[in-house]
């Protein structure tokens, strides 16, 4: 029988070397904070308890991460043997613990899986090894010649010999539930840091007769921490590259997948096509055959088979049908559906309206809060006035309407089927239907009028 599971992640650190007023924490790696990736990928193991320890920010810590944990505080941050000892009062008492890292955003489930096995139902403690060719500020995996592991000796601590060592301390470790109290009792602080490190309870659980395995990672950027911008930059093109692999994998064609953002999830049909520097954020859904252009940002869209997204379109809470054709720059915002084959041109932007099938809208134009019939044609300045700095009011345009150039249309007010608005139109009553209507002042010429000019 499995051994119950508890996981703690160690949050509390400030992270000074970010230069922000941010804990470190939050700072995110694909749209998601560091911290919030940790518990996801922890959640995923199906735990019996999980808590993540912080300090630094914890307010604000708490408030912005949305995850089933248990918070537990460190007033002081005093190492990370100290930050488990803190949470000694949450834990079980049998079965294993795993301690993970909130600044060690990019941990998959298969390595933390093969530890915990490794871990031989709490028989073993197991440590998460890695070898670098250049292991210079990370403490050393100091083995036996029989080659058993006997301690972690950190960088500031650590002889000229064993500085040598190129077998390394992730951090992250899986440990016999019931011995934790007592070996994080025994930890001093008479180090280099004047801090409780976690790694001296290796020696303990050696000199307790309980070995210590080592589980080599299989790739180093699994566990690499985030202690700088820098940092934080690596990481994020490594999830990058590695989310534009898999979609390229299952068929979508990206121009270069090393200019590709995803902070979130997007779901492809066939014969996908992406151009550089495309953002994908939230949920996202690609029909068959979508092209996405240059530069473009989409969050939580819909867009059905055959569509093209122009370059320099933002598109947002959405829906888009068959066939369409959006921008060059264009925005579509929150609550906009459009139906098969509409057009949405160059610097036209649609607010929470739906446009149905065949109606294009190609020009200069502003809709917002309307609903627009079949084959319309909106003609190039058109606004819809849907504000009067209360009010939100609809404007209703039919079927096979047209819409003349510059017209302004004042909500509420409705446009019948087959209609036609003459050009530099102001509109305030209702269109009839089969009917021209036109609204602009009487052209006059005032004859002998001068221009002013300059003194």
């Amino acid at each position: 029988m499995a051994s119950q599971l508890s996981i703690l992640i160690l949050a509390a650190g400030k992270g000074t070397r970010m230069y922000s007023d941010r804990p470190k924490v939050l700072h995110q790696i694909g749209g998601q904070s560091m911290l919030s990736r940790v518990i996801d990928t922890a959640l995923q193991l199906k735990p019996a308890f999980i808590g993540a320890v912080i300090g630094h920010g914890r307010e604000q810590v708490k408030a912005e991460t949305h995850r089933p944990v248990q918070w537990i505080e460190q007033v002081e941050q005093l190492g990370t043997g100290h930050a488990v000892a803190c949470a000694l009062p949450y834990l079980p008492q049998d079965g294993i613990t795993l301690v993970l890292y909130g600044d060690v955003p990019l941990i998959d489930t298969h390595t933390l899986q093969a530890m915990i096995a490794a871990s031989d139902n709490g028989k073993n403690t197991v440590l998460l090894t890695d070898t670098l060719d250049d292991p210079a500020g990370y403490g050393r995996i100091v083995r036996e010649n029989n080659g058993h592991i006997v301690r972690i000796v950190e960088e500031k601590d650590a002889l000229p010999e064993e500085k040598t060592i190129c077998e390394i301390n992730t951090g992250i470790m899986v440990l016999p539930t019931h011995k934790i109290a007592e070996w994080t009792s025994q930890l001093k602080n008479a180090n280099a840091q004047g801090e409780y490190y976690l790694t001296d309870v290796i020696a303990l659980s050696v000199a307790n007769h309980i070995p210590v395995i080592g589980v080599a990672l299989p790739q180093h950027h699994l566990a690499a921490g985030v202690n700088n911008k820098l940092q934080q930059a690596e990481l994020e093109r490594i999830f990058q590259r590695e989310q534009a692999d898999n979609l390229m994998k299952s068929g979508v064609t990206m121009a270069d997948p090393n200019r590709f953002d995803l902070r979130g999830t997007l779901k492809c049909g066939k014969d996908v096509w992406i151009d550089i520097n495309a953002v994908f954020e939230g949920e996202c859904v690609l029909g068959n055959r979508v092209q996405i252009g240059a530069n473009c940002v989409l969050k939580n869209v819909q867009i059905a088979s055959d569509t093209v997204i122009k370059p320099f379109s933002h598109l947002e809470n959405c829906v888009v049908g068959n066939n369409a054709q959006i921008g060059p720059f264009a925005r579509l915002r929150p609550d906009t559906v459009l139906s098969d084959n509409v057009h949405i041109g160059n610097f036209v932007e649609v607010k929470k309206s739906t446009v149905k099938e065949n109606s294009k809208i190609n020009h200069l134009t502003y809709i917002g809060d309307s609903d627009i019939g079949a084959n319309t044609n909106i003609g190039a300045g058109t606004i819809t006035c849907n504000y009067d700095g209360v009010n939100k009011f609809r404007t209703e345009i039919g079927d096979n309407v047209f819409i003349g150039s510059n017209t302004l249309l004042v909500a509420p007010v409705k446009v019948g089927n087959n209609a036609t608005t003459g050009a530099g139109s102001v509109i305030t009553k209702t269109c009839p239907e089969n009917e021209l209507t036109v609204a602009r002042a009487k052209q006059i010429t005032l004859s002998g009028w001068v221009r002013p000019v300059k003194k």
